[in-house]
């Protein structure tokens, strides 16, 4: 008698989402295999310093240095005792028919899976500022990476503008490790924020959490501002304008400026998996399909702020409902989800309430100068995006493909969302009519020689 291999699970992201969705795996009996660019644990949220370094987890994470210990001890006693398998430093990127092509550092190598967890995360939403392709402009995440670990402020005196909770918390944790910083700017007015409180109150002691780290920031911390222009010298950033909320024009001196508005959902593999998405218009970005469990189609599951973003608290929860799923699918016991789904909806209700809260700067990106910068990486500017919306008729992949916007090392994660709102403003429609840009094979920079191999 023939015996029945189990399915090979593989989980991407060692994150929230991903840590507890291993362990609901093992716990059924299953050994995954778990893959991260990272060498421990943690994800971007509750990322891991190097051995040795002296601060501790309630410096790195305040509030939530509890959380963060539990997920590492968890996911490290699970590798250790050999139930899982942890293939770390490694990136993920191309998936195609059921194989991972993983990069490492002995070349490309490809992994099977019978089912696929995508717990991807997310980046830093950023739009562009004149100026912005300075040196010394850092996104939001960058600054709290560079301070959790390495323990190092980005710059000498500091500027971070953009909205949303991650604007607030990173000001406060450079100021907790002795930073200078000059000014926290943010997009959102009070007015927006305020209207938008009875959605926030569905945490209320995150919310109260959130409004004394803004306490800490004094009189650094504006609302309602608009961002005019970068200045640098031959070192790089030397100032920031920017417009009250008064409409009084403001100059502040600084060597490094921080920007990020909220998050954007990482979802180019779940694009290459073949996942179906839908325009959000409250997040105003593309988001893939998923049942409430996460299931996807096709054997793929997504969990955490890749596919919902809730936070850290929410991608726990989905990371143990994808599992859940994927036990159920493939004929194992699942434990009981609904309380799970209860508290999933509470946590919607929150991030809709952030989002409407700490909006996306549209209007801003829309009347960006022809001049100005949109894509980085390719030095492409808002006049060449507009140019190609003429010649493209209006159509995301056209225009990328005439001016070259999304096509830098990127991949259009920086870039993405500013360009299709030029485009959508040209072409007279909103961002949904115009589509997004198709993800492509490799979704990170990988050297030419790690794709030959002897055999």
């Amino acid at each position: 008698m023939t015996e029945t291999l189990p399915p090979r699970v593989v989980i991407v992201g060692t994150g929230p989402a991903g840590i507890r969705a291993a362990a609901m795996l093992v716990e059924a009996g299953l050994h995954p295999v778990v893959i991260d660019e990272g060498h421990r644990a943690g994800g971007q949220i509750y990322r891991r310093p190097p051995d040795g370094f002296v601060r501790t987890p309630q410096q790195l994470y305040g509030s939530e240095a509890g959380k963060a210990r539990a997920l590492h001890v968890l996911f490290d006693r699970l590798a250790a005792d050999g139930r899982l398998a942890h293939c770390a430093g490694r990136s993920v990127i191309a998936v195609h028919e059921g194989r991972l092509h993983v990069l490492g550092e002995s070349g490309v190598e490809v992994i099977g899976y019978d089912r696929l967890i995508l717990a991807a995360g997310a980046s830093d939403r950023v739009a562009p500022v004149p100026g912005w392709q300075n040196a010394g402009v850092y996104s939001l995440g960058a600054a709290q990476i560079a301070l959790k670990a390495q323990g190092v402020a980005l710059g000498r005196r500091i500027v971070l503008i953009g909205s949303g909770p991650l604007l607030t918390l990173v000001g406060a944790q450079l100021l907790k490790a002795g930073a200078d910083v000059a000014a926290v700017l943010d997009t959102s007015s009070w007015r927006q924020q305020l209207r938008e409180f009875s959605g926030l109150a569905a945490r209320p002691v995150v919310a109260l959490r959130g409004l004394a780290l803004r306490a800490r920031l004094g009189r650094r911390y504006h609302a309602g501002v608009t961002p005019e222009r970068i200045e640098a010298d031959g070192q790089g950033v030397a100032a920031l304008r920017w417009r009250d909320a008064g409409g009084r024009q403001r100059h502040t001196a600084c060597d490094m400026i921080g920007m990020g508005w909220h998050l954007r959902a990482e979802t180019h593999l779940a694009d290459l998996a073949g996942c179906a998405f839908i325009y959000d218009e409250q997040w105003r970005q593309w988001l893939p399909m998923t049942d409430e469990m996460g299931r996807a189609g096709n054997g793929v599951y997504l969990a955490g702020d890749g596919v919902r973003l809730l936070g850290a608290d929410g991608a726990e929860i989905a990371g143990r409902l994808a599992a859940a799923a994927c036990l159920a699918d493939i004929g194992c016991q699942a434990p009981s989800v609904f309380a799970d789904l209860r508290k999933l909806a509470r946590l919607e209700r929150f991030a809709r309430g952030l989002a409407r809260a700490f909006p996306w700067p549209a209007a801003m990106v829309r009347a960006l100068p022809d001049e100005a910068v949109v894509c980085r990486c390719e030095n492409v500017t808002a006049a060449a995006v507009r140019e190609g919306a003429d010649f493209g008729g209006g159509e995301a992949n056209r225009v990328k493909s005439l001016s070259r916007a999304g096509m830098g090392r990127c991949q259009g994660r920086y870039c993405q969302l500013a360009a299709v709102e030029l485009v959508a403003a040209q072409a007279g429609c909103g961002p949904e009519a115009v589509g997004r840009f198709r993800a492509q094979a490799p979704v990170r920079p990988a050297p030419i020689g790690a794709f030959l191999r002897e055999d």
